[in-house]
C-alpha cells in the first residue's frame, strides 16, 4: 500500500518529512480512516506514511491559565469520553466522541483526524463548531492559526495544504452558565455513521437565551450553522413553544441529500425532531448521565503514548507479541492483522470485514484494544501486542476463554476471538460488569450466528469465576 514508513520522534522530524515526501506523504495518528481510503483507492499516489502515534506528550487534555481547552494531535475520542475537563465543560463534544465507532475504534481514532477526513458526517465537527474551535497547523514554513469554521472548503475537502500537520485543537472553555448538547440519528446504535447529528451550545442567563450556536452535520456539503434559529432564540426563554419554532427554522436551514443512509426528506424532518430534543434537554438540565460517568474504554494500560521500546530504523520491525520477540524484515506494506497471521503465523486472530465493522481482529496494542485490520504492520514496532493466542496461562484458558466452552457461547467460532479479547479487557477495567457495561464493551465485535444472549452470558461469569480466583 505504501512504499516507505517513517516513524517521527517529534512533530518537527514529522514536518520535516512531509516538507520533503510532499503530496506523496500523510499523516498518520490512528488510521482508521486512511488505512481503509488507501485500501480503497481513494487516496491515490500516497508513497509515504508517517506515523506520530508513538510522540509523547501529544495526546494530552488541558485548560491553561487563559481558560482555553486544548487538545492534542493524538488525543482520541476516548481520551475525551474519559476527561472530567470535557465533561464539565463541552458536554457534547464528549457525547460526539461517545457516538464514534466501537472501544476499538475510540481507541486509535483522534479528534484531529476526524477533523482532516473533513466527512460533513463525521461526529466531532459539528460540536467543535458550535465551540468556535481554532486549530493549529504546523510546517516548515512556520505555523498558522485556522479557525474551524474557516477550515472546509467541501465534502472531504479543506485550506489544509500537503506540508502541514495538526498540532492543537483549542476553544475557549465554555463557563457554567453555557450547556451543550449533541445528538445523532444512525441506522444502528453503534459503529454507525450519522445519518444527521446537531450540537447545541447555548449561553444562559437564568431561562433566558443570550446567545445560541447550533450547527448541524451531514445537512449540507459542510458543517453549517442554524443562523435564524440561533438569532431568534437570543432574548428568548425556552417555553416549548419558542423550542417548536426554533426547531423549524434548524430544519429550514439545512439542504440535506439523499443516500444509501436516508432520504433527502427523512434527513430534513429529523433535523427538526433533534433539534427540539436537543433543546429540550438543555431547558431540562443536561443529563450527563447520558454517558456513563465512568465509561468502558478498552484502554487498560494503554491510556498515554510512550515511545517505542527500540528506535526506528525502518530495516526491521522489532516487537513482542505474546511476550515473545518478533524481528520481521518483510510485510512492512501490510495491516498489523496482516503480519500478525502472515508473518507470525498467529492465525487465531480473523479478519471478518477488514473494515474496522466487525471486531474479529481485536488485539491489545501496548495495553488498548484495537482493531488489527485498521492498523499499520510498522505500527508493531517497539511495541507490546497480544492476540487471543496469549491469553492462555500456562496450564489453564483465561477465565473467558474457559466461560465462551462452558456456556455455549460459540457457534460458527469466527467471530469469537475478537468477542474474547474484548472481554478479557473489560474484565481489566471492571471485576464484576454490568450487563449495560458488557453490551457496551462488545460493541465493536459482531456475531452473525446468534443473538448475543449466551455471549453475555459467558462473560457474565467470567467475571466471577476470576473474580472466585483472585479472592481464593
Amino acid at each position: 500500500m505504501w512504499q516507505k514508513y517513517i516513524m517521527a520522534e517529534s512533530i518537527e522530524k514529522a514536518v520535516e518529512a512531509l516538507a520533503i515526501a510532499g503530496e506523496e506523504a500523510r499523516i498518520i495518528a490512528g488510521g482508521t480512516d486512511l488505512i481503509l481510503e488507501i485500501e480503497r483507492g481513494v487516496r491515490k499516489g500516497i508513497t509515504t506514511i508517517i506515523d506520530i502515534s508513538k510522540i509523547p506528550g501529544l495526546d494530552d487534555i488541558f485548560e491553561d491559565d487563559q481558560g482555553v481547552i486544548h487538545l492534542g494531535p493524538l488525543v482520541t475520542h476516548n481520551h475525551v469520553v474519559a476527561s472530567p475537563l470535557i465533561r464539565e465543560k463541552a458536554f457534547a463534544l464528549l457525547q460526539a466522541c461517545w457516538e464514534v465507532g466501537s472501544p476499538q475504534i475510540r481507541n486509535r481514532g483522534t479528534v484531529a483526524g476526524n477533523l482532516v477526513t473533513a466527512s460533513p458526517a463525521n461526529d466531532t465537527i459539528s460540536p467543535l463548531m458550535a465551540l468556535d474551535a481554532k486549530l493549529a497547523l504546523q510546517s516548515k514554513r512556520g505555523e498558522r492559526i485556522v479557525a474551524l469554521a474557516d477550515f472546509y472548503t467541501g465534502v472531504r475537502k479543506t485550506v489544509m495544504e500537503a506540508d502541514e500537520v495538526i498540532t492543537d485543537i483549542y476553544f475557549n472553555a465554555p463557563g457554567p452558565d453555557q450547556p451543550s448538547y449533541f445528538i445523532k440519528t444512525a441506522l444502528r446504535k453503534a459503529q454507525a455513521i450519522s445519518v444527521i447529528n446537531i450540537s447545541v451550545l447555548l449561553a444562559l442567563d437564568g431561562d433566558r437565551v443570550k446567545g445560541a450556536q447550533i450547527t448541524l452535520g451531514a445537512a449540507a456539503p459542510t458543517i453549517i450553522h442554524a443562523e435564524k434559529a440561533e438569532t431568534y432564540l437570543n432574548g428568548k426563554d425556552l417555553t416549548d413553544e419558542i423550542i417548536a419554532e426554533a426547531a423549524s427554522l434548524t430544519a429550514d436551514a439545512a439542504s440535506p441529500i439523499s443516500d444509501i443512509r436516508g432520504s433527502m426528506d427523512y434527513r430534513g424532518y429529523m433535523i427538526g425532531v433533534i433539534a427540539k430534543r436537543a433543546l429540550t434537554a438543555i431547558r431540562n438540565g443536561v443529563d450527563k448521565d447520558s454517558v456513563p460517568n465512568n465509561p468502558i474504554l478498552l484502554m487498560g494500560r494503554g491510556m498515554h503514548v510512550a515511545p517505542p521500546k527500540v528506535a526506528w530504523t525502518g530495516q526491521e520491525i522489532h516487537t513482542w507479541i505474546n511476550g515473545k520477540e518478533y524481528h520481521f524484515t518483510t510485510g512492512f506494506e501490510k495491516t498489523l492483522l496482516d503480519l500478525i497471521r502472515e508473518e507470525a503465523g498467529l492465525t487465531g486472530t480473523k479478519e471478518g470485514c477488514a473494515e474496522g465493522e466487525c471486531g474479529a481482529c481485536t488485539v491489545f496494542l501496548d495495553g488498548r484494544a484495537v482493531m488489527s485490520c485498521l492498523v499499520p504492520a510498522p505500527r508493531a514496532h517497539g511495541a507490546e501486542i497480544v492476540t487471543v493466542e496469549g491469553l492462555a496461562m500456562e496450564e489453564s484458558l483465561h477465565p473467558v476463554q474457559d466461560a465462551f466452552v462452558k456456556y455455549g457461547a460459540i457457534q460458527c467460532g469466527y467471530c469469537t476471538p475478537g468477542f474474547i479479547m474484548s472481554a478479557a479487557k473489560l474484565l481489566e477495567e471492571r471485576e464484576t460488569p454490568s450487563q449495560m457495561e458488557i453490551r457496551q464493551a462488545i460493541t465493536g465485535n459482531l456475531c452473525r450466528c446468534t443473538g448475543y444472549y449466551k455471549i453475555i452470558e459467558a462473560i457474565e461469569n467470567a467475571s466471577h469465576s476470576q473474580l472466585s480466583v483472585e479472592q481464593g
